[in-house]
């Protein structure tokens, strides 16, 4: 154990010295978040963030007070150009249209929803609670995260009003100043001036788990794509050095000492982990201090890195294995690194491609990693990026068994 540790750190100061990798690593990553930002609007006060018309279909069975204003509030103008909300009557319609790919999400209002909430002057306590349901695509969860954010924003609010309510009912009723079987017609009045019963003014934004308010940015999501492309670099990169030490001779004079090939190899692999693990949470540091980005919960974010640089270095191994000389891991590594840029979602909107397109992606640990890191932006925690980390370890551990096996087939680490 104590061997393969020395040669990953080794390893890990070698990728250090290297002048080339550490501007590929590091600062080019950096520099192109902060052009897309840019162009984005991100530093000019823009509002563009690359998610935009998101196809939203309202059921509102309710027709009444908080149903009208949920619809309203979809349709309104402060959300004119993020969503693009159509009312049907037809809950099985709109589902099935979700479920085509012709919306990211349909919302259900079930009838009764406001006299859950606000009951008639007639009925003193409201009725059992009504639920609004939400049918998403599981294919768009960026763009189901933000048609969650804002329907959450509504449901707090209208929840905080009807809290508020039944205090200022109970204290009345306490105090003597209204009677009993007056509560129904009171709190229908008090109903009548909830502020969601307009057009509540709703802040893109969510709360997480331990209270704290955030809000999306687009930084959050091309920082994370960046890092996760440049990721791919550097884990080829660790897997070009295994050959060029063959090549130069040094593997083989290591593997003469009394050090096993599993170690030389394993060691290999903790060295290529901890530098990509160390990029990663360097971007994330850099870009937190340098442009105020809420990456989420930082137990979250942590698990999610190690998660995604380890699906990382199983690809790392793979080409390393099927590849005969360094300059084919850089070119291949090169390739895939591109390549997984553009299907893992770093430079296009996945939920704005076809199915198939989503499909694909999903080969990648850029669009797994991309999705885990969006889902914390918006205010999700661990035990929402569940899916997304034990895909992204499934992936690095079939990815490094097939390396495992190209590795011993082709005698690579023989002595």
């Amino acid at each position: 154990m104590l061997k393969i540790i020395l040669i990953g750190l080794k390893d890990v100061r070698l990728a250090i010295r290297d002048r080339a990798a550490l501007i590929m690593m590091l600062l080019a990553p950096f520099l192109l978040t902060l052009g897309l930002g840019a162009v984005t609007g991100r530093f000019s006060g823009g509002s563009t963030n690359g998610i935009s018309h998101i196809a939203v279909i309202l059921v509102n069975q309710d027709g009444k007070q908080l149903g009208n204003a949920l619809v309203e509030l979809f349709q309104s103008q402060d959300l004119d150009e993020l969503i693009d909300a159509t009312v049907s009557e037809n809950a099985a319609t709109a589902y099935q249209r979700v479920d085509d790919d012709q919306a990211v999400a349909a919302i259900l209002v079930p009838a009764g929803f406001t006299e859950s909430i606000i009951p008639p002057s007639s009925q003193a306590e409201p009725s059992s609670p009504v639920q609004i349901e939400l049918y998403d695509n599981p294919t768009m969860p960026t763009s189901v995260g933000v048609v969650k954010t804002i329907l959450d924003a509504f449901i707090s609010q209208v929840e905080a009003e009807r809290v508020g309510t039944q205090v200022i009912l109970t204290q009345l009723v306490a105090g003597g100043l209204i009677q009993a079987q007056d509560v129904g017609r009171v709190g229908q009045e008090l109903g009548q001036r909830n502020p969601a019963a307009g057009s509540p003014s709703i802040v893109l934004g969510n709360v997480t788990s331990s209270g704290k308010q955030v809000s999306f940015d687009v930084l959050a999501l091309l920082s994370p794509g960046m890092a996760l492309m440049f990721l791919m670099y550097t884990v080829s990169n660790g897997g070009r050095t295994l050959l060029a030490e063959r090549d130069q001779g040094t593997l083989p004079r290591l593997l003469v000492s009394p050090t096993t090939a599993v170690e030389v190899l394993g060691g290999k692999m903790v060295g290529i982990y901890v530098t990509g693990t160390l990029q990663m949470l360097i971007l994330i540091g850099g870009t937190s201090v340098m442009f105020g980005i809420e990456w989420g919960d930082s137990d979250a974010v942590q698990a999610l890195v190690l998660a995604a640089v380890f699906a990382a270095v199983g690809w790392g191994m793979f080409i390393t294995a099927i590849a005969r000389t360094p300059s084919q891991v850089s070119m291949v590594g090169t390739a895939i690194m591109l390549t997984f840029g553009i299907l893992g979602g770093t430079f296009v909107n996945l939920d704005a491609m076809p199915a198939w397109f989503r499909y694909i992606s999903k080969i990648t640990p850029n669009a797994w990693g991309l999705e885990g890191f969006t889902t914390l932006a918006l205010g999700g925690g661990l035990h929402d990026i569940v899916t997304p980390i034990l895909a992204l370890l499934a992936m690095g551990l079939i990815l490094f068994a097939i390396a495992v096996l190209l590795f011993n087939r082709r005698g690579l680490v023989e002595r």
